[in-house]
């Protein structure tokens, strides 16, 4: 489920993912300030894809994006947003 939240953000960014150590919701936040193709991934502790939560043209704007990873392992895992030539990545801990 993606939400959008209406204000202007001024620079892209991905936040700090809360909660971190999660079990098994974690909540990615994230802003655009312009239109852009939009792909956050989930990667394995070997590099590995294993979903995508997001992928699709946003418009500029605040998101937010939840993770349930009920069906993985405990376990270290990398959250990769690239929105056109913005990319970050984020590390996150499965607890169960």
């Amino acid at each position: 489920e993606v939400k959008e939240v209406r204000e202007m953000p001024k620079e892209f960014k991905l936040y700090q993912i809360y909660p971190n150590p999660f079990n098994p919701k974690t909540i990615i936040e994230y802003d655009l300030t312009h239109e852009r193709q939009v792909n956050i991934t989930i990667y394995n502790s070997l590099g590995q894809e294993i979903t995508t939560l997001v992928d699709g043209q946003q418009t500029a704007g605040h998101y937010s994006v939840v993770w349930n990873a009920d069906n993985y392992a405990s376990g270290i895992y990398l959250c990769r947003i690239k929105a056109g030539e913005f990319i970050d990545t984020q590390k996150v801990a499965l607890v169960k």
